[in-house]
């Protein structure tokens, strides 16, 4: 498969071997390829994780959180730039196009929740969901893993924030508008364009932006705190949209803002070379040159401060564009702070009630 061949609504070009894999696949075309309108549809495969535990933790000094759960590995959203990509490669996968078709499920997440979260040793802080892969993708509609997350959290009265590209997100409000109530929940709405036609080459499973903006607004309508991240700003393909989806979001009730420059680890800057070449080639050296400049140099960086905005004076430049439009709009950079003082474990049939 060549770096101009197209998989009908998915977002990689290639499923180029994992990193770790000894033997490496090899695409030719032997002139019998079909054309892009006779390629059959690419399925999505669910299989099941056997985790034993659910929450992660991480000492990461430029994350805001130390702990967040994944209820997917593989995120059929497919969009082409997403960080997470790379970790397919340690199931013996593709960052490619298996990351988007053959996911990992954990349908004993609430489970494995519920008893970390009732271990005595346990110390209550936000915990950060949809960090790494979208836990409002298309599968999360039958499988409901995440609603049966959100149900222990609330039980238990413990604080979480969201971030998801999933309008799916309103299906949960009977939980999540309580939870607000509270100062228990926060949610993010990642917006990477308002382009309806690039959104559905860069991230093609994923809700549509005028979607994600009503997502926005009946979130905020309902009393839930809500963010905009503009993530990720690809230079010279979304960069230039960062004041319109600042001040659409902001008219649809949101109250705080992030932004996140691309990054492109590992696997996803090949993935991301493919996708340009497919789908902007006369922008595709452009578009690397200028993250090149804005990561020192290289295509990717991931030192500790500057991974998620850059280095150098056309960073610079962005951090002030944004800092200066969320001060116009009266959009904070920072979100609400979550109540951790309300948690409590649920008592358990047959458990002993505390006499006061």
């Amino acid at each position: 498969m060549d770096s101009n061949t197209r998989i009908p609504h998915r977002g990689a070009v290639s499923n180029a071997t994992g990193r770790f894999e000894r033997q490496r696949r090899e695409a030719f075309d032997d002139g019998w390829a079909l054309d892009e309108d006779d390629l059959p549809p690419l399925r999505t495969e669910v299989a099941v994780d056997a985790t034993r535990t659910i929450i992660a933790r991480n000492e990461s000094p430029d994350i805001p959180f130390d702990r967040s759960i994944n209820p997917y590995r593989g995120c059929e959203h497919g969009c082409i730039y997403c960080f997470a990509r790379p970790t397919h490669a340690y199931l013996g996968l593709s960052p490619g196009l298996d990351f988007e078709t053959r996911l990992l499920a954990k349908p004993d997440a609430a489970k494995l929740l519920e008893a970390e979260l009732r271990n005595p040793r346990y110390r209550p802080a936000p915990i950060a969901i949809g960090t790494n892969t979208d836990p409002y993708q298309p599968v999360e509609r039958r499988l409901r893993i995440m609603r049966e997350i959100l149900e222990v959290l609330a039980a238990f009265r413990h604080p979480v924030t969201i971030t998801t590209k999933g309008a799916l997100v309103l299906r949960d409000l009977d939980i999540l508008v309580p939870m607000a109530a509270e100062g228990l929940v926060s949610v993010g709405i990642s917006v990477t364009t308002l382009d309806r036609d690039l959104a559905r080459t860069l991230e093609p499973r994923a809700s549509v932006p005028a979607a994600r903006l009503q997502a926005i607004r009946q979130l905020a309508a309902a009393g839930i705190p809500t963010a905009v991240m503009v993530a990720p700003i690809i230079p010279a393909v979304t960069e230039h949209e960062l004041e319109r989806i600042l001040e659409a979001a902001a008219a649809a009730g949101a109250t705080s803002a992030a932004y996140i420059l691309l990054r492109l680890p590992l696997e996803v800057e090949g993935l991301m070379a493919e996708w340009l070449q497919a789908h902007a080639p006369g922008r595709a050296r452009h578009v690397l040159s200028l993250m090149a400049q804005q990561r020192g140099g290289k295509a990717y960086d991931s030192t500790f401060g500057s991974r998620r905005t850059g280095s150098g004076p056309l960073a610079g430049m962005l951090a002030t564009r944004f800092r200066l439009a969320c001060k116009r709009l009266g959009l904070e950079e920072r979100g609400m702070a979550l109540d951790c003082t309300r948690f409590r474990p649920p008592p358990r049939a047959g458990d002993q009630l505390a006499l006061f």
